[in-house]
């Protein structure tokens, strides 16, 4: 695996298939005071592709093209958070999506345990580094332990998402996951205008 590292946008000869893992790197978790920094993507196969911002050019027609294409699935770990952000930085409506903490807490019931390590750890046999999860995304010139940790978020996710599909399906709640999904990015808009999901719901 190598990593691609392309400023402000995807180049227009990358393409994906189906779908695609992305994760988002910012410079903290509010989306109107924290801006994007990072884009990341991998298919299953090849190449990670991280697409970094200067935080002056967010006009990304090729990056804005996949994030939007219905015919592509976008695989995130907690989504709404990188939603919002896509939202409000690059100021498109990513869909569709699947979410691989919202589907592990589906079908996974007998535990509380949904982080990303947790689950590619338990799931997959795979024990990824999360020291540089408060790294300074923002810098100018990215080192290469960052580089390789923006990877690690995306390189595991579509083996996930398959051991994920298989134990919902066993459930029988994919269709309840893919219902929850589709409503992801509304409730990221909600976020964004400052309703309280829970207080949405309240009676």
């Amino acid at each position: 695996m190598t990593i691609q590292l392309h400023k402000n946008d995807l180049p227009a000869s990358v393409t994906f298939g189906p779908r695609v893992a992305v994760d988002g790197e910012m410079m903290g978790l509010n989306p109107h005071r924290d801006r994007l920094c990072l884009v990341q993507l991998h298919d299953g196969t090849g190449d990670v592709h991280i697409v970094q911002f200067d935080g002056k050019d967010y006009s990304a027609p090729n990056l804005k093209k996949l994030l939007t294409d219905p015919a592509t699935t976008k695989i995130f770990h907690v989504a709404v958070t990188d939603l919002a952000h896509m939202r409000q930085w690059l100021g498109v409506r990513v869909q569709p999506v699947f979410c691989t903490k919202i589907a592990s807490r589906l079908c996974r019931t007998f535990t509380s345990v949904h982080g990303m390590k947790e689950l590619f750890k338990e799931l997959l046999g795979v024990d990824i580094k999360k020291a540089l999860a408060s790294s300074d995304w923002g810098a100018p010139v990215l080192t290469q332990e960052q580089l390789e940790y923006a990877a690690d978020d995306v390189l595991y996710l579509n083996r996930l998402h398959d051991v994920l599909v298989d134990l919902l399906k066993r459930e029988g709640r994919l269709g309840l996951a893919q219902e929850t999904f589709a409503y992801l990015p509304a409730r990221a808009e909600l976020d964004l205008a400052g309703f309280d999901d829970s207080l949405i719901r309240h009676h």
